[in-house]
């Protein structure tokens, strides 16, 4: 079954000249599993990782698959195995130009967005007719301006940028960039609840024992879904309402009818 990166919460990074972890990433849980034929393969086993990708998919398996970039030798290449099989995939360091071999596949595509340019152009890539989601590179953006990519305060604009971005195309919110501190909970937590703040709705994970805290720290919690449904419920009768003191009117009740969304509930004002 083709993975929707445009509703996942989770995306659990593998690299894809390690064929033997592909079912082990699988069974961590994540939404989707992303094969990375870019970051994680050195540049002489391309080739062979491509090839154990395009075989674990034909045997049935499900991913996402983060090509080479377009500058490189091995775009076409990787494309053309990812189109043949209808795989998304993810478009690393996604900046102008745009290559237009992805709109030619006709896939769907993850942009990456991790350097300057690329930042610059957020909204410009986020309204490409191929492209689904949005999705941070902080560690390399980070890089490129010289800054600790783990100071959040740092990278804040950034996210916002991306946020604003994706909002305007219509977008699902962007997908966060990694916590490299594979094994730091409680800075994993953080690091998921700075990415809420700033409209973020899933993030990347590059070890398995990220993929379940990480989804549960994008839950919203119990006070704020109780505050979405009071929210929701008082403007049932479809005018600005006062709840505890403070005005319910349209943009209000939207952002609750979210939350609630993010966690399946129906909307309690359905049945009324």
């Amino acid at each position: 079954m083709p993975v929707d990166p445009a509703a996942a919460t989770t995306f659990l990074f593998v690299p894809a000249a390690r064929p033997d972890r592909f079912d082990k990433a699988v069974a961590a849980g994540a939404d989707v599993v992303v094969l990375d034929l870019e970051d994680a393969v050195a540049p002489e086993g391309k080739d062979e990782a491509r090839t154990a990708v395009a075989g674990w998919l034909d045997a049935g398996g499900s991913a996402l698959v983060r090509i080479n970039g377009a500058d490189t030798p091995w775009f076409a290449d990787d494309l053309a195995m990812a189109r043949e099989r209808g795989v998304a995939v993810m478009l690393p360091k996604a900046a102008p130009p745009w290559p237009e071999a992805l709109t030619d596949a006709g896939q769907s595509v993850v942009a990456l967005v991790e350097t300057a340019v690329g930042l610059l152009a957020a909204a410009e890539t986020a309204r490409r007719p191929e492209v689904v989601r949005l999705a941070f590179g902080s560690v390399d953006l980070a890089a490129e301006l010289g800054l600790d990519h783990t100071d959040v305060d740092a990278l804040s604009h950034a996210r916002s940028v991306l946020a604003v971005a994706s909002r305007a195309a219509g977008l699902p919110g962007p997908i966060d960039g990694v916590t490299t501190a594979v094994r730091d909970e409680e800075l994993l937590r953080a690091d998921c609840a700075h990415a809420l703040s700033r409209g973020f709705t899933a993030r990347l994970c590059i070890h398995p024992s990220q993929v379940a805290p990480t989804a549960a720290a994008l839950l919203p919690d119990e006070d704020t879904v109780r505050w979405a449904r009071a929210v929701v419920e008082a403007a049932a009768g479809g005018a600005v309402a006062v709840l505890d003191g403070a005005m319910v009117d349209k943009p209000v009740v939207d952002r609750a009818r979210a939350i609630l969304a993010r966690i399946g509930e129906p909307d309690p004002a359905q049945g009324l």
